[in-house]
C-alpha cells in the first residue's frame, strides 16, 4: 500500500485584514464607527482598487494595511492585519505608501529625493550604496525623469512630482505598494498619463498594489480586482475581478461590459445609502 501523500501547505496571503472595526470617540461622548467588520485577503501581486465614496474610510483602511498607526488612537479598534501570516502592528518594511500629496523634499533634487529612502537604517542594511544609486538611475529612466535629475521639486509640474514619488516608492522594490488617491489632484490629461505609467511599471516590477479611489472609471481602467466599500460605516458591498488584460483602451472603457460593471457599482452604492461622492472621469 502506498503511503499517503502529504498535502502541500499553502503560503499565507500577502496581506490579510480580519474583521476590522474602527471606532472614533467624538467630543460629545458618542462613538463614530468608520469601518464595520471589514475582511479582505490579497493572495498575490496585482492591482487592487479600493473604491468608495469620498470620506467613507478607504484611507483609514489603507493605512492599517501598511501598519501606519496614529499615535493617539487605537487602530484597528478590533480585528487584525497580517502580512505574509505575521501580525502587523507597526510600519512594515515591505510596504510603501504613495499619497495624493507627493511629499517630495523641496531641498533635494529629483535624484536625491528618489535616493532618500536609502539613508534609513533598514534600507542601508538591505541595499549597498552602489546598488541603490544604480537602482535610482534606472528608475529615473523608467519614469522619464533622467533629464530632470538635478532639478528641484519647485521646478517640476504636478505630474512630474508624482513621478518622483512613484519612483521613490518602486525603487525600494516593495512587496506591497499602497496608493492613496495618488492621481486625484492631477488634470485629466496628466492623470491619464500617470495611469498608463503605473500599469507599465507594475508589469515591469510586479507587486501587490492596493489603490484607493472614488473614481469609478479609474477603478475599472486600472483594477485587476475592484473592492467596493459603502458609505460610513464602511462595509464591503461588492468585490469582483476584471479579466481584461492590461493595457486597456478608451474604446474598451466605452464597451457594454464596462457599462454593466459601472451600473453595478453605482447601484450598490445607491442602495447602501448615506453620503459621499463618486467621480466618473469618462
Amino acid at each position: 500500500m502506498n503511503a499517503p501523500t502529504a498535502t502541500a501547505k499553502l503560503p499565507p496571503p500577502m496581506v490579510e485584514a480580519i474583521d476590522i472595526v474602527q471606532n472614533y470617540a467624538q467630543p460629545d461622548g458618542s462613538t463614530l464607527c468608520v469601518l464595520d467588520n471589514v475582511s479582505l485577503r490579497f493572495e498575490r501581486p496585482g492591482i487592487n482598487m479600493l473604491l468608495g465614496p469620498s470620506g467613507c474610510g478607504k484611507s483609514t483602511l489603507l493605512k492599517m494595511l501598511g501598519g501606519v498607526r496614529p499615535w493617539n488612537v487605537k487602530t484597528p479598534s478590533s480585528g487584525q492585519i497580517k502580512i505574509e501570516g505575521a501580525l502587523c502592528e507597526d510600519a512594515h518594511p515591505d510596504t510603501v505608501m504613495v499619497f495624493q500629496h507627493y511629499n517630495n523634499r523641496p531641498d533635494l533634487t529629483v535624484r536625491e529625493n528618489v535616493l532618500y529612502p536609502f539613508q534609513f537604517h533598514e534600507w542601508k542594511r538591505r541595499v549597498s550604496r552602489q546598488e541603490a544609486e544604480a537602482r535610482v538611475d534606472a528608475m529615473l529612466e523608467e519614469v522619464g525623469l533622467s533629464d530632470k535629475r538635478d532639478q528641484y521639486p519647485s521646478q517640476l509640474s504636478g505630474g512630474q512630482n508624482q513621478r518622483v514619488a512613484l519612483a521613490r516608492a518602486l525603487v525600494l522594490r516593495p512587496k506591497v505598494l499602497l496608493m492613496d488617491e495618488p492621481f486625484g489632484a492631477l488634470d485629466a490629461q496628466t492623470r491619464s498619463a500617470m495611469q498608463t505609467l503605473l500599469v507599465r511599471l507594475h508589469q515591469a516590477h510586479p507587486c501587490l498594489i492596493v489603490f484607493v479611489t472614488h473614481d469609478v472609471t479609474e477603478a475599472l481602467l486600472l483594477g485587476d480586482r475592484v473592492i467596493v466599500l459603502s458609505t460610513q460605516p464602511a462595509k464591503i458591498i461588492d468585490d469582483f475581478q476584471i479579466p481584461k488584460l492590461q493595457p486597456r483602451s478608451s474604446e474598451w472603457l466605452m464597451g457594454a461590459e464596462v457599462r454593466e460593471w459601472h451600473d453595478r457599482v453605482v447601484g450598490h452604492l445607491r442602495a447602501s445609502g448615506g453620503r459621499g461622492s463618486l467621480r466618473v472621469s469618462v
